[in-house]
């Protein structure tokens, strides 16, 4: 028999039994303390649900380093009937992974795409300032926010409405700046960071809590297997074509940059990679951000 065959028919077992699992399970364990002076991170999601899929690295600055993530949700989605809902799942998939959150506008900002960008320019620039107001107000020392050609069209407005809200900012502010991907994958990722089984899980968690969009597709089931293609990318990418693989499971990959004097710059050459037992504060010392 093809020694092959169990491993593939564990794969599709897993998947069913995935889908028998409840929805938003809660929390028992209490919230990570945090000094009152801890660092900001900014996550800028298109989406409620993307601050869990892209939250490999942000879980571990909460976690590792002892930083304050906060969610902003950017849209409450484009079904207006859905909106007040979404935003109830977000804050229950938030409250389970110790985010704060952040809400754009009453049912989030609309129409957040390139189209818009180009063709209605005072009704983009209002979005602008709106995201400038966060940035100004919370000073992060980090910001998450989707590459330019994540695919799906309100990735790609959040990327330019980021990109652009830091534009209008004073040349003395300064943050590092760290692209995600999901739908489109980018072609010069420079970080791959490793998550260990338990925050994979609730990440998996934090999106079920989002059942409006699981129960239609339950894309939080693939999340891990993601994760593992993730390690196979990233593995040349990242640390070099022809490179060795490390032993991960799941990761996630990223590009990390600094904005400062009113430019994206590197702040490395190459490309690092992050085991889980590593806290990745060092990548953003304060010398380098803000």
């Amino acid at each position: 028999m093809n020694p092959y065959q169990r491993f593939a028919a564990d794969y599709v077992r897993l998947l069913q039994e995935g889908k028998s699992l409840p929805h938003g399970s809660r929390r028992d364990t209490p919230r990570l303390a945090l000094s009152a002076d801890a660092p900001t991170v900014l996550i800028f999601s298109p989406h409620p649900d993307d601050e869990c899929i892209i939250g490999g690295l942000p879980l571990r600055l909460l976690r590792q380093a002892r930083m304050r993530v906060l969610n902003v949700a950017v849209t409450q989605g484009s079904n207006k009937e859905r909106q007040a809902a979404r935003f109830k799942e977000l804050q229950g998939a938030c409250e389970y992974l110790g985010y704060g959150l952040i809400q754009t506008r009453a049912n989030g900002l609309e129409k957040v795409n390139a189209k818009t960008r180009s063709q209605e320019p005072d009704f983009w620039a209002d979005s602008v300032r709106t995201i400038a107001q966060i940035l100004s107000d919370n000073r992060p020392r980090i910001v998450f926010f989707p590459h330019e050609q994540d695919w799906n069209s309100t990735h790609i407005g959040t990327h330019w409405l980021v990109m652009d809200a830091l534009r209008s900012l004073a040349p003395e502010f300064s943050c590092f700046t760290v692209e995600t991907e999901f739908w489109g994958a980018m072609a010069t990722p420079n970080l791959m960071v490793e998550s260990n089984p338990e925050d994979v899980a609730d990440m998996v968690t934090g999106t079920s809590f989002h059942v409006g969009e699981v129960t239609r597709n339950p894309f939080h089931l693939f999340l891990p297997a993601w994760m593992q293609d993730n390690v196979r990318r990233g593995s040349e990418l990242v640390g070099g074509q022809g490179e060795a693989a490390p032993d991960f499971a799941f990761a996630t990959l990223y590009r990390l940059r600094r904005w400062g004097q009113g430019r994206l710059e590197n702040v490395f050459d190459g490309g690092k990679i992050i085991p889980s037992a590593l806290n990745p504060d060092p990548l953003f010392a304060r010398t380098r951000g803000s």
